[in-house]
């Protein structure tokens, strides 16, 4: 029976998002792009430490065009379904020691979780409250309001 190796890191726990579909843009909000500049749209991102008040989140995640994992900062609104999440994947857990950090508390984990999906629909919400959605509109409100077809 083969034990762990010497190298290896320990798994750690690690909030686990995803890009939103479509997002918003310009003036009103009356554009929409798919996902992030660096991000495509429904892309799961881990998410490390925060900045600017929630308000962005340094990620570890896939780009659009590579197959490495990356660092970046992303707007907290262009994230959700934030979810705790073991990481094993020896890539994350190196960048993330190096960028982001984890945490060893599944329960901190979840509180902050909670925390971050909350603020990020606040900001979301009301990044535009007296414009209307653009028709058809394809953002990560009207997309989870919608009937599935």
């Amino acid at each position: 029976m083969t034990g762990p190796a010497e190298d290896e890191e320990p798994p750690c726990w690690m909030i686990a998002a995803n890009v939103v579909q479509w997002r918003r843009y310009g003036e009103g909000g009356q554009g929409q792009r798919p996902g992030t500049k660096m991000f495509k749209g429904g892309a799961k991102v881990y998410v490390g430490t925060t900045r600017n008040g929630l308000q962005e989140c340094q990620v570890v995640g896939r780009p659009r065009n590579a197959r490495a994992y990356r660092c970046a900062y992303v707007a907290t609104r262009h994230l959700y379904g934030f979810r705790v999440t073991l990481v094993r994947s020896p890539a994350v857990l190196r960048l993330a020691e190096e960028e982001c950090g984890g945490y060893s508390d599944e329960a901190y984990a979840r509180n902050i979780a909670v925390l971050l999906e909350h603020q990020a629909w606040e900001v979301r919400s009301g990044a535009w409250p007296d414009w209307p959605h653009p028709e058809p509109c394809h953002c990560h409100e009207c997309l989870a309001l919608r009937p599935h077809r």
